[in-house]
């Protein structure tokens, strides 16, 4: 595959990225590269987190190498979103979620925060970064990640650490979705401040939450997301009720369900409808998908219908895992249900 080519599917579906210059120059100077994507183990797993995901489809078929850090220690660092005693079952749920999710290829390689972030040099660079970041440098890193409703040090020592991931699971690139931005640029300014080199950042936009625009997918409000071992029932009501006015782009989480999960994994969606309204529909490009949306020939309900099967046949892994495994939900709490 050539430079160009490499680089149209990893910037494809981004928001932003820290910075493009640089991303060619390593891929130009780099024979192969490596990426990490980080998670804190908080709350039910679901589609929202999967637009970013998505992405490393795409980094598998550029050759890039990529690392799923399950950040265990970040969840109890923010505002105890995880309680320390938590981790280690919340920490398994994610990484079986994440291995059953899609059908990977290449699996990535799962890294635990703990295995190493409570090593002695990682420690000494916290400190170290922790002389030069003032308090109201890394509040605004971390002010679009953490609760910071009343910040506490832990939050402040988020940003810190998730700089020095990059270091340690020596990796070229950072995945994140687009409110990691303040995290990325502040990894990129303190890094090097402490002899390490910057990392190109690549952010994707978050997903809109069921209901509509001016929210995201959020794990403490049931509606506005779909956990991805959701009953088939529950999962057609949800995406019936989802907001989708037709022809409408712009804020459509249908659609964005389509771009950054469905055509990045799959490549294609098969729309079924009866001959009175056309038949059946294979489309095998988002940007035909798109054009024939805004053209309004193809209804909200039957796009819904479609989207509705291709979660449930995706999921059908994680929903049969987690039917033989109710207890593992049960220890987690009612939220998990």
């Amino acid at each position: 595959m050539d430079l160009d080519k490499k680089f149209d599917l990893i910037t494809r579906n981004t928001k932003d990225i820290m910075t493009k210059e640089e991303l060619r120059r390593i891929l130009n100077e780099k024979r192969s590269l490596s990426a990490y994507y980080g998670t804190a183990p908080t709350g039910p797993f679901h589609i929202g987190y999967l637009a970013s995901l998505s992405k490393i489809f795409d980094f598998g078929l550029t050759g890039i190498r990529t690392k799923i850090l399950i950040a265990d220690l970040h969840a109890a660092l923010d505002d105890l979103k995880a309680k320390w005693e938590e981790l280690d079952l919340k920490s398994e749920y994610y990484k079986k979620c994440l291995e059953l999710a899609f059908p990977w290829e290449n699996p990535p390689e799962f890294v635990r925060g703990s295995s190493y972030q409570l090593d002695k040099e990682y420690f000494m660079d916290v400190l170290k970064i922790s002389t030069f970041a003032t308090i109201k440098r890394t509040i605004r890193a971390a002010s679009e990640v953490c609760r910071m409703k009343n910040p506490k040090v832990g939050e402040l020592i988020y940003p810190i650490m998730q700089a020095l991931d990059e270091e340690y699971l020596r990796v070229d690139i950072q995945l994140g979705g687009i409110d990691q931005r303040h995290i990325m640029a502040f990894a990129r300014e303190y890094l090097p401040m402490i002899g390490y080199k910057k990392r190109v950042e690549i952010m994707v936009p978050l997903t809109t939450s069921l209901q509509g625009p001016g929210t995201k997918m959020s794990a403490s409000i049931p509606m506005t997301h779909i956990k991805i071992y959701e009953s088939e029932e529950s999962t057609r009501k949800k995406i019936k009720k989802a907001y989708c006015p037709e022809g409408v782009i712009e804020s459509n989480p249908i659609i964005e369900i389509c771009k950054f999960l469905v055509f990045p994994v799959k490549g294609k969606i098969k729309i079924e409808r009866d001959e009175k309204h056309g038949g059946d529909l294979e489309i095998d490009t988002y940007e035909e998908l798109e054009k024939q949306f805004k053209e309004k020939k193809i209804h909200p309900l039957d796009l819904k219908n479609s989207v509705a099967d291709y979660l449930i046949e995706n999921f059908k892994k994680v929903r049969k895992y987690f039917d033989k495994h109710t207890d593992i939900l049960k220890e987690l709490g009612e939220e998990f249900f």
